[in-house]
């Protein structure tokens, strides 16, 4: 009896910058991937689209490229009704791109250089069962649109609380890193926890880093 053929994983990379972008691939190589790199969006974004649904794929995005940003691809990716699960890149992270990216449906946020264990992680979510299948059959595409579209309407202190979550903080350990009362960071986290109708935080960090269903 054969063996059943194991799946490639392919790995879209998208970043300006040349020797990242070829020590990101040797990376990527060495994880077992196959890997596609560009560095120019355009050609980028017209490969993206004659990729089979059947496929096991996902796309590292750099958040900062001269031409065109990572959200900017990102925004036509969405448009045009790519689903490739994104994977954001960037040297020069901060809360409130985090959440603008997160909002257009990024799986995860990831700062330069690399660490090959939070990569790994990411790309283990990312060819995880649940998204392959979300981007396949767009089965749950209403509820993952209306998170998108819930995240844009957080505060910026409501972003800087539901970072903290998403980083299991506790309530104290948020209230030490943000300087404010415990009271207020229950405040905030009411809101903002109200404003994406998460039932508790196990569900607000489905619905966020993958937009599972609930």
């Amino acid at each position: 009896m054969s063996k059943k053929k194991a799946l490639v994983k392919t790995v879209y990379v998208l970043d300006d910058n040349d020797e990242f972008r070829k020590s990101t691939v040797w990376l990527l190589e060495g994880m077992g991937f196959k890997v596609i790199d560009f560095g120019l969006p355009e050609p980028a974004i017209e490969a993206f689209e004659q990729v089979p649904e059947d496929t096991q794929a996902c796309l590292l995005l750099d958040i900062r490229m001269p031409a065109m940003s990572g959200l900017d691809v990102h925004d036509v990716m969405n448009h045009r009704g790519i689903a490739l699960p994104v994977i954001y890149m960037t040297a020069h992270g901060d809360v409130p791109v985090a959440v603008t990216a997160m909002s257009k449906g990024a799986l995860t946020f990831l700062e330069k250089p690399l660490d090959s264990a939070s990569l790994k992680r990411a790309l283990d979510t990312a060819f995880s069962n649940s998204v392959q299948l979300r981007r396949r059959g767009r089965g749950n595409n209403e509820e993952y649109t209306e998170t998108r579209e819930r995240l844009g309407t957080l505060t910026p202190r409501e972003s800087q609380i539901l970072q903290c979550i998403l980083a299991d903080q506790s309530n104290q350990e948020i209230a030490d890193e943000l300087i404010i009362s415990i009271k207020t960071v229950e405040l905030y986290r009411s809101k903002m926890m109200s404003k994406l109708k998460a039932k508790n935080a196990a569900h607000l960090v489905r619905m966020v880093m993958a937009c599972e269903p609930a």
